[in-house]
């Protein structure tokens, strides 16, 4: 292949060339015949070649114009169909049903919302996520009540989808090595566990809840309902005055919504 390619710093490019990393985030995909599945920034397409010969479709999107130029020769003779542009604006096919991708991990957060929606919009259209992360969002992602790395993303997330860890992966498994180790994650939409009354003033509940994680929830909380009201309904679904967002399982947060919307600040 006669064009050169080099990772550029302001793309954040770090590309995966460990087999064994690669070859377990297509296991954790379970791809088949069947499948039409998108991959974001597919790089050197090292990923790209393991999934073509298993699925029906692949669509990747790259907003690289070399990266682009690189892929269309590796995969001239095949089905691959490849987007040039920023995934945040592509227009997703109704189609895809799994997302398999190393993605860019500077923009982690917008591309999770792409994929789930928010706590008052989800999106439900996925079977099977499976994403390469950096390794502080696997932990934020996966983790349970109570540790510090459980947060408004934690919530969310976990409203809106199974969060699994599958590998932990060494900056060693890319090249150029990145300075943050990373993970692989399965992430599985499904409809929420336990459903609100208002989905809205739950998500404005978490994302005010944790916008100080180190004041107690009933300081964070005041401007929306009134700290004597929202004691009250803490005691009441058995949450010390004293907690912190942090420290509410995502039942519990459900709970808080459901009973303090009629107490809301206009």
């Amino acid at each position: 292949m006669s064009l050169k390619i080099y990772p550029r710093k302001r793309f954040g490019q770090h590309w995966l060339r460990d087999d064994n990393v690669l070859n377990q985030i297509v296991g954790a995909a379970c791809l088949s015949v069947t499948d039409h599945v998108l991959e974001i920034g597919p790089g050197t397409g090292n990923l790209t070649a393991k999934m073509l010969p298993i699925v029906g479709n692949l669509t990747a999107v790259e907003l690289d114009r070399d990266l682009c130029q690189f892929l269309r020769q590796r995969f001239a003779d095949s089905s691959l169909q490849l987007w040039e542009g920023d995934v945040l604006s592509y227009v997703i096919p109704e189609t895809i049903n799994k997302v398999v991708a190393n993605i860019p991990y500077n923009i982690t957060g917008e591309i999770l919302q792409l994929l789930l929606g928010t706590i008052s919009r989800p999106a439900r259209r996925f079977t099977t996520i499976v994403l390469l992360v950096q390794r502080e969002i696997a932990q934020r992602l996966t983790t349970v009540p109570g540790k510090s790395a459980y947060g408004a993303l934690s919530v969310r997330c976990q409203y809106l989808a199974d969060c699994e860890l599958i590998t932990e992966v060494s900056p060693q498994s890319f090249s150029p090595p990145p300075k943050v180790h990373s993970a692989v994650v399965r992430l599985t939409p499904r409809p929420p566990q336990f459903q609100p009354q208002n989905p809205q003033w739950l998500d404005r509940l978490v994302r005010l809840g944790f916008a100080q994680k180190r004041k107690m929830l009933r300081n964070n909380l005041q401007s929306l309902v009134p700290r004597e009201h929202l004691v009250q309904v803490l005691e009441q679904i058995g949450i010390p005055q004293e907690a912190r967002a942090e420290n509410l399982s995502l039942r519990q947060w459900v709970q808080l919504a459901d009973q303090t919307i009629g107490l809301a600040l206009s």
